[in-house]
């Protein structure tokens, strides 16, 4: 990760690496850059293997501080800037991380402080270089790359003056000396179905795939790739990898707004897009601002959705070609498709394997299936992590002894080698015996002209086992009834898979991980409501 930056830096000095709204960095600033902060770990006392954590916000010093740990030979690990003090304590401590940095990211989130509140102890250390946190054994600083006093924590002078303690040459032989399979990062899973865990990805297997997921895009040096994804988050630190390694500018923002989205797509005349997940998509169509955007510079975008939700996405830059993927924290993208895919190959399918991959459909008696018979997606090749950091157990469920890993996702493989993702097996409905898969049905609902966006969950049946419930959130202006909804899909799909409920949300009450909406609390919700009308029948008995 440390030599792809100084590569960039070394043919590309003085273009554009990375840009903000309010600050535009070249490749030998950022190199600069990480550089010095790869300097003052090394003079802090981490050393090449330990775990370095970054909690930020999109920002230029999170960039830097990615590559300064990749080049002093440390490993990453990105924090969720949303997670609170329960969370970054289970984190700083299952990730044994040595050090942790961050910085004043604006007004949003006071980072110095919720680091104290969620360390106990760190608020009171008398040296904050040589921290000795009862809870936190490996923990040695928490440094804020700003400057003024914090306490507890080692202050940007303080961290940057440390750079004079370490051996020049001796980091430059560590950076040259990091292995491709070396431990590059564990990036923590968001935690749609259960607790975030670490997954243990190698230099080798995050650069090659995020690499070869940048020539799937055409990527070249004139190529302005915007990305407003968070930077902790895989879907931003790939491609800010492949954008880098190709000599392009990233261009994102400190967080996700439509309107200032729009906006700078415009103004930086973005080449290529990465918006990702329906309600980012979804926010910007619906803007007022939308129609009079310029979006005529678009060359190709990336969503992942179901076809019908991919077609009405169509809608944002017609000219321009619209991919798809399938992938995970564990593996990257996966297949992918292909700017010279058929607008048909990239609305019903996620793309073929990248090469160097495979992939294979899995029954439940473990049988290898075939075409368009649907299992459960295994994934083999180079791209694949190592495992989850410090937990053996669920390790050994999910990488298996032939090379295969298996993380819970359900689709198929067509005829042609099309990879079609169908829904976490966790979230797969048994409805009277049928499988159904939650994304038929929220294809079908997207459908409704009122329907922005819509999350199939399985609620308990007592004669079906399970039954489909719906939540809908509705185009701004625009009106549906439950009823109407239902009868929207009777004689339409398949009578098992026709909702027996729908619910209403606004935009803001989806319950969310980083980018995913998480469909346990909803269902959750749903119980708790069933519970609560119960309850209240016995009362009025």
């Amino acid at each position: 990760m440390g030599q792809l930056l100084l590569r960039g830096a070394r043919r590309w000095p003085d273009k554009e690496a990375v840009v903000f709204p309010d600050r535009r960095i070249t490749y030998r600033e950022l190199a600069d850059r990480a550089w010095s902060i790869a300097r003052s770990l090394r003079g802090l006392g981490i050393r090449p293997r330990q775990h370095v954590g970054i909690l930020m916000t999109n920002h230029p010093d999170l960039v830097s501080s990615l590559f300064g740990i990749a080049m002093m030979g440390g490993v990453v690990v990105p924090i969720n800037a949303r997670y609170r003090t329960s969370e970054l304590k289970f984190l700083v401590k299952d990730a044994d991380l040595s050090a942790v940095i961050t910085t004043d990211c604006g007004p949003r989130t006071d980072f110095a402080q919720l680091l104290r509140d969620g360390l106990p102890g760190l608020g009171e250390a008398s040296d904050p270089a040589r921290l000795d946190l009862p809870d936190f054994p490996e923990l040695r600083a928490v440094v804020t790359l700003a400057d003024g006093p914090q306490p507890g924590l080692v202050t940007g002078a303080e961290f940057r003056a440390m750079a004079e303690r370490a051996d020049a040459d001796e980091l430059a032989r560590s950076c040259s000396g990091v292995a491709l399979r070396d431990l590059m990062m564990i990036l923590y899973t968001s935690g749609t179905t259960s607790e975030p865990r670490g997954a243990m990805l190698t230099h080798e297997a995050f650069i090659r795939i995020w690499m070869s997921t940048g020539r799937c895009f055409g990527m070249t040096e004139e190529d302005r790739f915007w990305d407003p994804l968070p930077l902790f988050h895989v879907a931003a630190l790939g491609p800010l990898t492949f954008t880098l390694g190709h000599g392009g500018t990233f261009i994102t923002d400190a967080w996700f707004d439509a309107e200032r989205s729009l906006k700078q797509i415009e103004e930086e005349r973005a080449t290529l897009l990465y918006p990702t997940y329906p309600p980012i998509m979804q926010a910007m169509l619906t803007h007022p601002r939308f129609p009079e955007t310029d979006l005529s510079s678009v060359k190709a975008y990336l969503n992942v959705a179901p076809p019908e939700t991919l077609k009405q996405f169509q809608k944002f830059a017609p000219h321009a070609v619209q991919l798809t993927t399938y992938g995970a924290t564990e593996c990257g993208p996966a297949s992918f498709n292909r700017v010279t895919d058929s607008e048909e190959q990239r609305l019903y399918g996620c793309g073929t394997v990248q090469p160097g991959v495979e992939i294979r459909v899995v029954g439940p008696d473990g049988t290898v299936l075939g075409p368009n018979e649907p299992g459960e997606l295994h994934i083999r090749g180079y791209n694949t992590f190592s495992g989850y950091y410090g937990d053996p157990e669920k390790t050994a469920e999910a990488v298996l002894e032939d090379g295969w890993i298996r993380i819970g996702d359900y689709g198929t493989v067509n005829e042609h080698g099309q990879v079609m993702f169908l829904g976490r097996i966790k979230e797969m409905m048994k409805v009277g015996g049928e499988n159904v898969a939650p994304a038929e049905i929220e294809a079908h609902i997207g459908t409704h002209p009122a329907v922005k966006l819509a999350q199939a969950i399985g609620v308990p049946d007592p004669r079906l086992v399970e039954v489909p419930v719906v939540y809908a959130e509705l185009h701004d202006g625009r009106e549906a009834t439950e009823e109407e909804l239902i009868e929207h899909c009777r004689g339409r799909i398949a009578s098992f898979k026709v909702p027996r409920a729908v619910r209403f949300v606004k935009g803001d009450e989806w319950p969310m991980s980083t980018t995913k909406i998480q469909k346990f609390k909803l269902r959750e919700r749903f119980l708790a409501e069933q519970a609560e009308q119960s309850a209240s029948v016995g009362r009025t008995r």
